[in-house]
């Protein structure tokens, strides 16, 4: 049996692990009485554990002391003790931990539950940090999202969707009914070489005109990268894509409806979606180089035709409806593609980029380059997220 005067029970945990371990010292029944009082401060803090005498029987419990940090500790372990020390709570109860069937004398070290959750359930210091990064992520897309509304406000007002509707109308009207259709019959096999449905039959194709055919071609994944993501509808619920697939084949005309029907700001971009098709391949820097090397070949490609082939496309362009058609559309894309960089370039908060506005108003040469040379997405939610870290470590 157990005797208050002669019987110790010892509880030591050391402060270099969150683990913790109970140590029982008896001692023999003769001699001299042992001193009960806890070992000075200073020795505590030398030694690698911190001791805690209790005796066995109803003997008060001696001054809980407060560990001393240690470099060795995890940080919530150490927030958690010194949390149960300010408010009062003992770390270790034995009266709480005894069970009906253990004698007196027994003590038995509870687990704290301020440093250790449920099994299964990870630290609440990591989920809290994990879900305020989220919600920096969604944050900094969110802004990259509606950076573009100062860029498009005006182009919103339904005074400058009724004008770009009448302008629409009355091209539309121009070129079915009054562009000029001398050689209908040309067009058609103009049309047919372009597209390789006839084979050579020594005839040679204007070189300006080949050269323009596919740059027109190019047109419709330079406003594709330019209005996706930045360029989408959120107020009116209107998608930009059925309009970007008819580009391939109307140009500007089957644009230019969606221009009546923008209402600016484009919805959040999510981060998983800036990962996947198409804005993967839209966002990235290999398309956007090869986009530009092609329009600067096409362009030199034109560029040294003869005299006698910019004649003869110029007679082409006063006879022909399928020509003047394309030179009007080529004519309109490059019209409308500086507003659409400024509209981008506000959305990705690029100010550096300003110098590049001006250079948008060469025909597909300027729009092209800023594609190549523009953030990424990416790399502005990096940007966006990363302080946003510093200041929670």
């Amino acid at each position: 049996m157990c005797h208050r005067k002669d019987r110790i029970v010892t509880i030591s945990f050391p402060t270099t692990t969150p683990r913790r371990s109970a140590r029982l010292a008896g001692f023999p029944p003769t001699g001299p009485p042992r001193s009960t009082a806890p070992p000075p401060r200073a020795a505590m803090a030398s030694s690698s554990s911190t001791y805690l005498m209790l005796p066995c029987s109803r003997a008060p419990l001696a001054p809980f002391p407060r560990p001393l940090p240690s470099p060795h500790v995890a940080r919530p372990a150490l927030a958690g003790i010194t949390r149960g020390a300010r408010a009062g709570d003992p770390l270790f109860s034995a009266a709480a931990c005894r069970t009906a069937g253990r004698p007196r004398g027994w003590a038995q070290i509870c687990r704290d539950s301020s440093l250790q959750g449920p099994p299964g359930a990870g630290s609440p210091a990591q989920e809290q940090e994990d879900k305020k990064k989220e919600e920096a992520v969604a944050g900094a897309a969110a802004r990259i999202a509606s950076g573009s509304g100062s860029g498009g406000g005006k182009l919103s007002d339904w005074t400058t969707s009724v004008l770009l509707f009448g302008i629409w109308a009355g091209l539309m009207y121009y070129v079915f009914q009054l562009a000029p259709n001398q050689t209908p019959y040309r067009d058609t096999y103009f049309l047919q070489k372009l597209l390789n449905l006839k084979g050579d039959d020594g005839f040679r194709m204007n070189e300006v005109l080949v050269a323009l055919w596919y740059i027109m071609g190019l047109w419709p994944l330079v406003y594709s990268m330019l209005l996706l993501p930045t360029g989408r509808s959120s107020k009116s619920k209107i998608p930009v894509w059925p309009f970007l697939v008819l580009s391939c084949i109307g140009g500007a005309y089957a644009l230019i409806p969606y221009f009546v029907l923008w209402k600016p700001p484009p919805p959040p971009i999510d981060e998983d979606e800036i990962g996947q098709w198409p804005l993967k391949f839209l966002e990235s820097k290999l398309t956007a180089g090869v986009v530009f090397a092609l329009g600067i070949g096409l362009i030199i490609y034109a560029g040294k035709a003869g005299g006698d082939d910019w004649k003869e496309f110029i007679r082409y362009f006063r006879e022909s409806k399928f020509i003047h058609a394309t030179c009007l559309d080529f004519t309109l894309l490059s019209t409308f593609s500086p507003f659409w960089v400024y509209n981008d370039m506000t959305a990705r908060r690029w100010k550096n980029g300003s110098w590049l506005l001006p250079l948008a108003l060469i025909p597909f040469v300027g729009p092209s380059l800023y594609l190549l040379l523009r953030p990424s997405l990416s790399s502005l939610l990096a940007a966006s997220v990363s302080p946003s870290d510093e200041i929670q470590k």
